[in-house]
């Protein structure tokens, strides 16, 4: 299917996301749509699914121009997203899941579920339509949002970010049933991502967007240098990290936490007062029950917690923060920000004064002050759910209060772009340079090789290995993660 967007332009407030664009994407090929974050790139694909309207501009599929007042109108004419989250239930079996949404078409669960099972198999997904959803590994929920797309008529279909958080064996099976979707079956493949190799293995041709609006494309393969030049202004160097860690600031002695889904089994680590602790393992592996164990918002089952030499027995998250441990959930509109509050209330939120009332004035202007200070693309009335995950990761690192101790991160750059990596890192070495501890997970192997100091390799609930970062690689990570000793 033929998709021509046309002078697109879309405004929140005062920050134009879309300005005046135009595109075409043709059937039968991949596309890579590219930029920093803030650059408009999920607003333009939010536009195109349905999710939002533009203040102008026009679609038109295969030459018919369209009108989508929701995503269910978009899918309808052919057009489908698959997001970062995929947009399932979790207490929801695999089944209805696949039916969410749909209108009724008369079939039996065992018709549907036979349905299901040979829209899988031609993609070589394995799937279980009795299992519920919760218990899915991200790369099969993802498998499951798009055999939903495609059950629904998708001939355009949109992926966002679609290899975070998923194994190397589910990326190459993904990146598989998108050559066929494209090359065999002819559908019109648009995938947004910061990850330039994957875009040049995948795509045939890539679009870049900049603060907004279109600044060019490109014939791929070609050489990364040409997208970067394209995608950013000037990108300074990366200053040479020096690691001089201090005395022991956290130390775990056999500590054990579990939930209803997962049981950590004893671990005893530290982490020194400067140092970056890196946590790999596939996701559920254990390493986010330890995160949330050490914040306090999962009480230990087991063990032993110090903090600056100091038992913490009765350990929780107000004693945390009262204790100076800062905690940043991948989820940044599901526990870190709210939804429908300015970048002011969030301030006033986080404000020190305890009064009665509430000072408006200063708080617009500290958020103002840290709009500049931590180049968040906003104004202090923005609603924060308007703005791109980039800055809205900045504005969450705004919020942090100075002087930590010790900061647990998920995912800190997860969908972020070379330069707001870059950036939230420098943030974070300025304070490991002031003694603060850093404790972070990540999906992205290199990002846990090239940050840390110490790197604790997790799968299925236990610690398998800690090692020197200086000692290992991406690559030894990934077998190690894989289970090889």
């Amino acid at each position: 299917m033929q998709v021509h967007l046309n002078t697109i332009h879309k405004q929140f407030g005062s920050l134009v996301a879309n300005d005046e664009i135009s595109i075409q994407f043709e059937p039968g090929r991949i596309y890579g749509l590219l930029g920093e974050n803030g650059a408009g790139k999920s607003t333009l694909m939010k536009i195109l699914s349905g999710y939002q309207q533009p203040d102008r501009g026009e679609i038109a599929l295969n030459g018919v121009v369209q009108h989508f007042a929701t995503p269910r109108q978009a899918l309808a004419a052919g057009v489908g997203m698959l997001y970062q989250e995929p947009l399932d239930v979790p207490v929801f079996t695999v089944l209805e899941n696949f039916l969410l949404g749909r209108a009724d078409d008369g079939q039996r669960p065992q018709q549907s579920a036979k349905a299901l099972a040979q829209l899988a198999g031609r993609y070589g997904f394995q799937v279980d339509p009795h299992e519920h959803t919760r218990e899915l590994s991200m790369g099969e929920r993802q498998q499951l949002e798009l055999l939903r797309l495609l059950a629904g008529g998708a001939e355009v279909l949109i992926l966002d970010e679609p290899t975070t958080g998923i194994s190397a064996e589910q990326k190459d099976l993904l990146f598989a049933s998108m050559r066929t979707l494209a090359r065999e079956e002819g559908k019109t493949l648009i995938l947004v991502s910061h990850k330039l190799d994957e875009v040049q293995e995948l795509c045939d041709y890539a679009y870049v967007l900049r603060k907004g609006r279109l600044v060019g494309g490109k014939q791929l393969p070609c050489p990364n240098q040409e997208l970067v030049d394209l995608m950013f202004d000037e990108l300074a160097p990366r200053p040479a990290r020096q690691t001089a860690p201090g005395d022991v600031l956290l130390d775990l002695q056999h500590v054990s936490a579990r939930t209803p889904r997962l049981e950590l089994e004893p671990v005893s680590l530290h982490v020194q007062a400067g140092q970056v602790l890196g946590l790999a393992g596939l996701e559920g592996s254990g390493q986010e029950l330890l995160l949330r164990a050490c914040a306090g918002l999962l009480p230990l089952s087991g063990g032993s917690l110090r903090l600056a030499g100091e038992p913490q027995p009765d350990w929780d998250y107000p004693r945390a923060r009262q204790h100076g441990v800062a905690y940043l959930a991948a989820g940044r509109l599901e526990e870190g920000l709210i939804a429908g509050l300015t970048l002011t209330e969030h301030m006033a939120l986080v404000s020190n004064a305890h009064g009665l009332l509430v000072d408006w004035l200063q708080n617009r202007q500290l958020a103002a002050q840290h709009i500049s200070t931590y180049q968040v693309v906003g104004q202090p009335e923005s609603y924060i759910e308007n703005l791109s995950g980039g800055n809205q990761q900045r504005f969450l690192f705004a919020m942090l209060p100075q002087n930590l101790k010790l900061i647990l991160m998920e995912h800190p750059t997860r969908g972020l772009d070379i330069r707001s990596t870059d950036w939230i890192w420098e943030q974070l070495d300025r304070r490991r340079a002031d003694g603060t501890a850093i404790i972070f997970l990540s999906a992205d192997l290199d990002e846990i090789a090239a940050r840390s100091d110490q790197i604790a390799v997790f799968s299925g609930g236990r610690l398998l290995r800690s090692v020197p970062a200086a000692e290992t690689t991406a690559d030894e990570l990934g077998h190690l993660i894989g289970g090889a000793l």
